[in-house]
This record gives structure tokens, sequence and C-alpha cells, in this order.
């Protein structure tokens, strides 16, 4: 598939969608692939990490997230 024949995605079957979806998330995964993450990724881990040090959050297990899920998904 390139750009020129590329029909209305509401005209596109499904699994044409889902190869134009793998192939943007290709190119856009190996364009960013040596980029640095943004300033604000490192921000938001930083606050976090002070969060928790200082007892206002805490981590849980997967066991207990994907329990906590479920539960709110009732």
């Amino acid at each position: 598939m390139t750009v020129q024949t590329i029909p209305d995605i509401d005209e596109m079957t499904p699994a044409q969608q889902i190869e134009l979806m793998e192939a943007l998330w290709k190119s856009m995964s190996e364009r960013n692939v040596n980029h640095e993450p943004p300033d604000w990724h490192l921000r938001y881990l930083e606050e976090r990490e002070q969060a928790i040090a200082n007892g206002e959050d805490s981590f849980v297990n997967l066991e207990e997230f994907e329990n906590d899920l479920r539960s709110d998904l009732k």
C-alpha cells in the first residue's frame, strides 16, 4: 500500500485498516528510536519517585492492579 493508493478509511476493509496502522506504527517507531524522551517524561518520573519517597504514593504488584481493574470494570 502506498500513499497514492490509500482509499478513504471508511472504505477500507478491517484488514486494510490494520495494515495501514501497522505501517504507520513501524514508520513512527523507527524514526523515534534514537530520540531522547521529552523533558516532561523525566519530570513525571521524578515527581512519582518523590511521592513514593514521601509516602504519598506506592507501587502495587500486577496481580493487585489486575484485581482492582476488574473490580472497577464490574
